[in-house]
């Protein structure tokens, strides 16, 4: 077993070893996958980052990042993803000689077992991953036409306002000023530049972003820690890597164009390093930043009746 916060998984039933392997691969080439979607241009101009499922809502956490792959190795454009029954049940058909793309799934079961301290049966939940699979719906025959329409980006302006109204609803404490961008728990606080020096306001808002997932690992919200003693040990890169994989989640949501730190570079040795030691540490690191990405986005503004309204 794997328990990091909570995020148990079975050894036995998880294809942790080949998800691992794929994401490792892209990591030695110095490339990190969760910002491919964006360098290439085809999945950027879908207007929705985050992969799809036949419903219309989006995978979360270690789903993300395979299907993320998977589209920029394939070229696919469309953000939507589905089973082979799924496209049956729709009438359509996976094409002959297509090959699907792996996600996984999370369960919920019970067994019963013996306590040792008083002889008797009881209960014991555990959770389960297992894997299955999914096709694009470039690969699929006769589906109606509403999954082959890919939406257009909304205007450059609308995400930059939208970045400034999320960012403004998250009760963090940021200061501005220097050239460098760090949360400091100790006094609970963002530091970044001033918004002049970044080179565009997408750097300025997916550096914010990155800072507030770390905002999020204090002990009042997610408590987060890792057992992290000192720079650079082993808790420090996984929080390092939940923080870029929580921003890239964050950014994927706002739709905007997450850029590469330049100190982050030093970062992909320990990464290599953690994942090579542990196949499950790349599940842990996207479902804590999941939650990561989750909880600012919790603390937004909900829509008024009329504005839900209107948005249906």
């Amino acid at each position: 077993w794997a328990d990091w916060k909570g995020v148990r998984i079975m050894d036995r039933q998880a294809p942790h070893s080949r998800i691992t392997a794929r994401i490792l691969a892209e990591l030695e080439q110095g490339t990190r996958p969760w910002l491919k979607p964006w360098s290439g241009g085809d999945m950027a101009a879908s207007g929705q980052p985050r992969p799809l499922r036949a419903t219309g809502q989006p995978y979360r956490g270690i789903n993300v990042l395979l299907l993320w792959i998977e589209a920029q190795a394939s070229g696919f454009v469309s953000p939507s993803w589905m089973t082979y029954k799924q496209a049956q049940a729709l009438g359509a058909q996976v094409r002959k000689g297509e090959h699907g793309a792996t996600v996984v799934y999370y369960g919920d079961s019970s067994r019963t077992v013996c306590d040792e301290g008083s002889g008797e049966d009881r209960e014991q939940t555990f959770r389960f991953l297992k894997s299955y699979t999914v096709f694009n719906v470039a690969q699929i025959e006769g589906l109606p036409e509403r999954f082959h329409i890919v939406p257009a980006p909304a205007p450059e302006v609308e995400r930059i306002e939208a970045a400034e109204a999320f960012f403004a609803s998250i009760p963090a404490t940021v200061s501005h000023g220097g050239d460098k961008a760090y949360y400091i728990p100790s006094a609970d606080r963002i530091q970044l530049p001033p918004f002049a020096v970044f080179h565009d306001a997408h750097g300025y808002y997916t550096t914010r972003g990155h800072e507030t997932v770390h905002w999020t690992r204090h002990a009042s919200r997610l408590d987060r820690s890792f057992g992290r003693e000192k720079w650079g040990d082993e808790g420090y890169a996984m929080e390092e890597l939940v923080a870029e994989l929580g921003a890239a989640f964050v950014c994927a949501d706002l739709a905007l164009t997450p850029q590469p730190r330049a100190e982050h570079a030093s970062y992909i040795a320990s990464w290599l390093k953690a994942l090579k030691d542990d196949k499950r540490a790349i599940f842990a690191a996207a479902a804590h930043a999941q939650r990561a990405a989750d909880y600012p986005a919790g603390r937004q503004p909900v829509a008024d009746a009329g504005q839900q309204d209107e948005a249906a």
